[in-house]
């Protein structure tokens, strides 16, 4: 592993876009539309499959230009087939890397990066080369999930197990799944002025989305990059991963099931 590189700990598999392809720019960048306007230049980087890249570029179209970047060809292609079928031509796709944008000084007006940062072996570094290419003036904005932080009911041992095993994974990948209670520390870190943080949550509480949360994360479990990862490193093995599989299976069904995501946001500066 060189110097900045980690190891994207959930992988690419279906069960994982999936929950990704779940992702507005209303239910995860809310904390970054009132900086918003028709005409600017905006920088995604890790799109994913492009729903929030999608919402952005119609938010600052039809004059504003989004490139959005992600480190898998794959998924870029997903990500183009759905702008697509969106009808928006002023998005450009590329593969790249956070620590090394092939983009100039200032180049865009808003630079947005989600679910990104707890991945990255550096999220400091990344954060100084978000702040480059970001022009004086505008704004670099970041949100990431804290898995510590995350909360939910009834209090199933296989739950308790799964968190455990998914901190330990990301942390031996290299990344910090408790990003976003350190979101503001390294924006300062990295050397903004200016620096709004704040927290917004998903929550899966109504019997529709305990059953998408809990049958994606029986899935995850078993057959993600999570679950290859915990495999190669002795942290589980399959009987082990099926038992907690198991346990989110039996969450989902359970009518008094919830379960809360919060989410560190930070609008940075200067």
């Amino acid at each position: 592993m060189t110097e900045h590189q980690a190891i994207y700990t959930h992988g690419h598999q279906d069960a994982v876009l999936r929950s990704h392809r779940s992702r507005t720019a209303a239910n995860s960048a809310a904390y970054l539309l009132p900086e918003l306007r028709a005409g600017q230049t905006l920088l995604d980087v890790g799109c994913g499959p492009g729903t929030i890249t999608a919402d952005l570029a119609e938010l600052v179209g039809p004059t504003g230009r989004v490139v959005a970047v992600d480190s898998s060809p794959e998924v870029l292609a997903q990500a183009a087939e759905y702008l697509a079928g969106r009808g928006l031509d002023n998005v450009v796709l590329a593969v790249g890397d956070i620590h090394r944008l092939q983009y100039a000084d200032g180049e865009f007006d808003v630079v947005h990066a989600h679910q990104v940062l707890q991945h990255v072996a550096d999220p400091v570094a990344a954060l100084r080369e978000l702040r480059r290419v970001v022009a004086p003036g505008g704004v670099v904005a970041v949100r990431d999930a804290d898995y510590q932080a995350m909360t939910w009911y009834p209090e199933l041992p296989e739950l308790t197990a799964w968190l455990d095993l998914y901190r330990r994974t990301a942390r031996a990948n290299g990344g910090e799944p408790d990003a976003g209670r350190r979101l503001l520390a390294w924006a300062r870190a990295a050397g903004f002025t200016e620096v709004t943080a704040g927290s917004s949550s998903w929550t899966y509480a109504t019997a529709g989305e305990r059953l998408w949360w809990g049958e994606s994360w029986a899935e995850r479990v078993v057959s993600s990059g999570l679950a290859a990862t915990a495999r190669e490193r002795g942290f589980a093995d399959d009987a082990e991963l099926a038992v907690i599989a198991d346990g989110w299976r039996r969450w989902a069904v359970d009518p008094d099931g919830w379960f809360a995501v919060l989410n560190g946001e930070v609008l940075a500066r200067g």
